[in-house]
């Protein structure tokens, strides 16, 4: 890699606002990039220049972690160019990267919590004395200094998991910068933070763009974006769309260039009508849920054979709500009603129990991929086909039933679960709860990472399960997956709601705008 360029030494500080005559400092030529046959990127040109914030947009799947990801060394063996200071590049992994100057924090951060502040911020390159022994002193001085150059004050012996979320990301960024990082790439960096955090990382920035150094801000909150960057790119199915100056674009332009409107593009799940029946029985209220967190102040109600669609971005609390209401996350305020009478779910035993069943968004946290398909559906009622023995001939027949009306293929029973395609095992997620019908379903990203027919497969599925008066709750990232299926929707943003459909005609610039 000997022409790779150290960007970690030298360079001037650039303007305040870099213009169109500001030195490119990476460019990316052409890149295409496939997994397994997918198109992830198709001739992509992308470009940063020096001293910039450079937002950068696109729905789930279009592309723009592909790309980062290629430019960090996380990914490499990609068609195309790869420039860095005018010279190309050829980047092996992540510390090849960081030799060139380049550093990614990611959405989910690589903080050790049981270590110190100083510990974290130089994990993997703590300074040396003579004979090997760390410079524990050195190491905290330089770590404080570190952090105030991003307006932090923080004892550097303070252990990292007692500090906020907003603290730790900032702390992360801090090990980027001490790397020597001209280029520094944030994945979702205010997707878990409070308001009063996205003001501190904004002003970080400002200073670090105030140093000359390049910052790729990836974000699904347009509005943020929108504050703090120079330029903004979208990225839409695996294709650039465009790079505009942020004055010359407002939130609905970049919603409309992120899904293509009126575009040939439009299909099923860009859009729906929604009308909702106030008189259908409610089977499970939640009111003003809290868990000191994620979840604030959240109220949503589900009926009976209605379906309640749950859409935000990552980190806007769907998750945290899911396991609240199948008790595996505990709530610091709120009440839950089942059937109209008042329940606390301390365990998922007890939630299963009271008839609610959770398909969560990890298919492998409930399944097991080295068993039979059989074994899988059967886990869940093991007690009530006999306490004492196992009956794999009765379990095999309750499965079989489950392949015929699920039509899980290949239709056997015996077969290991791994050998399935993801969207079957999604069906035998489902099968696992359906010998018993429950009163409540809760489906988090329930059509993540399947191919059409297996999504079509999935919600003909749910929406079945509805008309036969089952309440569902279908939680996504994906606007698609929400408009097919849902009959009510509620949009959260950071924790809590942001608005709710209940009727008339709903489209997914709808939904981006709310979230």
């Amino acid at each position: 890699m000997a022409d790779i360029i150290n960007l970690a030494t030298g360079g001037t500080k650039p303007p305040a606002q870099p213009g169109a005559d500001t030195a490119l400092i990476l460019e990316m030529i052409k890149v295409s990039k496939s997994f397994g046959g997918v198109q992830a990127l198709q001739d992509v040109d992308f470009d940063l220049r020096e001293g910039e914030v450079h937002g950068l947009v696109g729905e789930n799947g279009a592309g723009k972690s592909t790309m980062m990801k290629i430019i960090a060394g996380v990914y490499h063996g990609f068609e195309g160019e790869m420039r860095v200071g005018g010279k190309q590049v050829k980047l092996g992994s992540p510390g090849e990267a960081l030799a060139a100057g380049i550093g990614m924090v990611h959405q989910e951060l690589s903080i050790v919590p049981d270590l110190t502040v100083a510990e974290n911020v130089f994990l993997g390159v703590q300074p040396l004395m003579a004979g090997g022994v760390v410079d524990w002193g050195r190491m905290k001085r330089e770590a404080r200094k570190q952090l105030a150059s991003l307006g932090l004050d923080i004892d550097p012996s303070t252990r990292m998991g007692s500090l906020p979320v907003g603290i730790q990301q900032l702390i992360e960024l801090s090990r980027v910068l001490f790397s020597g990082a001209r280029i520094i790439i944030l994945d979702e960096p205010t997707s878990a933070l409070s308001p009063p955090e996205v003001a501190r990382l904004f002003e970080a920035l400002g200073r670090l763009r105030e140093q000359g150094r390049t910052i790729v801000f990836i974000s699904h909150f347009l509005d943020d974006v929108l504050a703090i960057s120079d330029r903004v790119t979208v990225f839409r199915n695996g294709r650039k769309v465009v790079t505009e100056e942020t004055s010359n674009l407002t939130k609905e332009s970049v919603i409309s260039y992120m899904i293509g409107r009126g575009t040939a593009e439009m299909h099923m799940g860009e859009s729906a009508e929604l009308s909702t029946d106030n008189n259908l029985p409610v089977i499970l209220s939640a009111k003003n849920l809290s868990d000191g967190g994620m979840i604030r102040d959240i109220s949503i109600t589900l009926r009976k054979g209605e379906i309640t669609g749950v859409y935000g971005f990552m980190g806007c609390g769907q998750i945290e709500l899911a396991r609240a209401l199948f008790g595996k996350g505990k709530l610091t305020a709120g009440e839950i009603q089942l059937n109209g009478k008042t329940v606390s779910f301390r365990s998922t035993s007890s939630a299963r129990a009271a008839g609610i069943a959770y398909v969560p968004e990890n298919r492998r946290m409930m399944l097991f991929r080295t068993e039979p398909v059989y074994k899988n559906v059967s886990i869940a009622i093991l007690d009530k086909i006999d306490r004492i023995l196992l009956r794999p001939a009765r379990e095999r027949a309750i499965a079989q039933r489950h392949i015929e009306d699920l039509q899980i293929r290949p239709p056997l029973p015996n077969v290991a679960l791994g050998g399935l395609s993801g969207g079957n095992q999604q069906k035998v997620a489902l099968a696992k709860w359906l010998t018993e019908m429950p009163k409540v379903l809760i489906l988090s990203e329930p059509t993540r990472g399947m191919d059409v027919g297996a999504k079509e497969d999935v919600i003909r599925i749910v929406k079945s399960l509805r008309d036969k008066g089952v309440a569902i709750l279908v939680l996504s990232t994906e606007p698609e997956t929400i408009l097919t299926l849902a009959d009510r929707i509620t949009v959260l943003k950071r924790g809590t709601v942001a608005r709710e459909f209940t009727s008339g005609h709903v489209d997914k610039g709808d939904l981006l705008a709310a979230a």
